[in-house]
């Protein structure tokens, strides 16, 4: 086993860095980045490699292509690059591999970068092939992963590349600090812990609640994931969306959660309305107790006060999921209940991480954003880790 290199420590100087970023920003009608975040999240670790006298290969995919589409080509982001990394040159490669790469590759001086062209224009990056990434690692001499978020993929530019490094690979600042703060949660939290779940379904978090049963010590369930419970209960719902096929699996969860001393919290009131709108008509009902044809949209007055009690009672917090349709101004009480709790925990010496993309769309939304001990950048990825998988974006540079 080959221990892996620490960026902090780690000497660039003359080398190129292949470096694995997640630059999957939304772009307008005219190309342009609406949202940096990503982007500068990654600046540190760049200036680092940089900073040291190294040169930079950029690896990274935009949206989800299906052949080579113009308005996915990271040529887009050369602009915004430019300018905050001012006096850099920056090249852009049109083809991931080929002669032409090659030769932009090895003409690059220290302190210069070459951006590669959408890493999914290429069917071998999501086949993990391992002639794509050999190719790829042929063009430097240390390979950085910078992408947590893509960590759960094993493709081959996120996992399958790391082989061809066996002393030269690590993880770029923004990566260690992902898989510091979860492990912080799900390893060695402070508590009580509490994790706040929410979102429209149990389905796509059925793993994560059950490996967060055996470590949390209070479980707050909202958004329409909670209707199913209720529903399972015996409750009427009404039009509230919820899955039918996953009441035997809520069944199992709260058994669990009692076997494992676990509080876990449903939504005693909620906020329905007449229709899925801003402009509907709105009424507070018990959760067990909502009218034919209505729907719950947010959780209620009671819960809010019930939640944020929980929440500033507790030393760790992870949060992911809106507690309603937090989008509509009208159903967002809920959700800015939490952001606010947490923020407030979080002030008074609470450790929070929050994830998720509409989580953090919330934070944004409430200006909340910097209100957190760590925010993550991942969606799929930090709910992976949280199920208590070893990703292999992890494995990968850990072997």
């Amino acid at each position: 086993m080959c221990p892996k290199a620490e960026i902090k420590t780690y000497d660039f100087k003359g080398k190129k860095a292949l470096v694995r970023v997640d630059y999957n920003v939304p772009l307008n009608d005219e190309f342009q980045i609406q949202d940096t975040k990503r982007i500068d999240a990654s600046l540190p670790t760049l200036k680092k490699i940089l900073d040291d006298g190294g040169s930079i290969i950029l690896m990274s995919h935009l949206g989800r292509p299906k052949n080579k589409e113009y308005q996915f080509s990271l040529q887009h982001l050369i602009p915004y690059l430019e300018n905050v990394l001012p006096g850099v040159n920056i090249y852009f490669a049109p083809e991931c591999i080929g002669e032409q790469t090659r030769k932009i590759a090895n003409a690059l001086r220290p302190r210069e970068i070459l951006l590669l062209e959408n890493v999914r224009f290429f069917p071998e990056e999501e086949a993990g092939d391992e002639q794509f990434a050999k190719e790829l690692a042929s063009y430097g001499d240390v390979f950085v992963h910078e992408a947590f978020s893509t960590a759960h993929r094993n493709h081959a530019t996120t996992a399958v590349i790391a082989d061809f490094f066996p002393n030269d690979k690590m993880y770029g600042f923004l990566m260690a600090a992902e898989i510091e703060n979860l492990s912080q949660v799900m390893n060695n939290p402070r508590r009580p812990v509490t994790a706040v779940l929410g979102g429209a379904k149990i389905s796509s978090k059925i793993q994560v609640i059950t490996n967060l049963i055996k470590k949390v010590d209070n479980l707050l369930i909202g958004g329409a994931m909670d209707s199913t419970f209720h529903k399972y209960l015996g409750g009427n719902i009404g039009n509230t969306l919820y899955e039918e096929d996953m009441q035997d699996v809520a069944k199992q969860i709260l058994a669990t959660a009692k076997e494992n001393h676990v509080n876990i919290y449903l939504a005693p009131d909620k906020i329905a309305a007449d229709k899925f709108a801003n402009d509907a008509k709105r009424g507070i009902y018990d959760s067990k107790e909502i009218p034919d044809g209505w729907a719950g949209l947010d959780i209620g007055p009671d819960t809010c006060t019930l939640y944020r009690d929980v929440i500033l009672k507790s030393s760790t917090i992870l949060w992911n999921g809106p507690m309603g349709v937090f989008e509509m101004e009208n159903f967002s009480t809920g959700t800015f209940m939490v952001a606010e709790a947490i923020a407030k925990a979080t002030r008074h010496g609470a450790f929070s991480l929050v994830g998720g993309g509409d989580s953090v769309a919330a934070i944004n939304k409430f200006h909340l954003t910097d209100n957190y001990t760590y925010v993550s950048t991942a969606g799929g990825a930090m709910l992976e880790y949280c199920e208590g998988k070893i990703l292999p974006g992890i494995r990968a540079i850990e072997k």
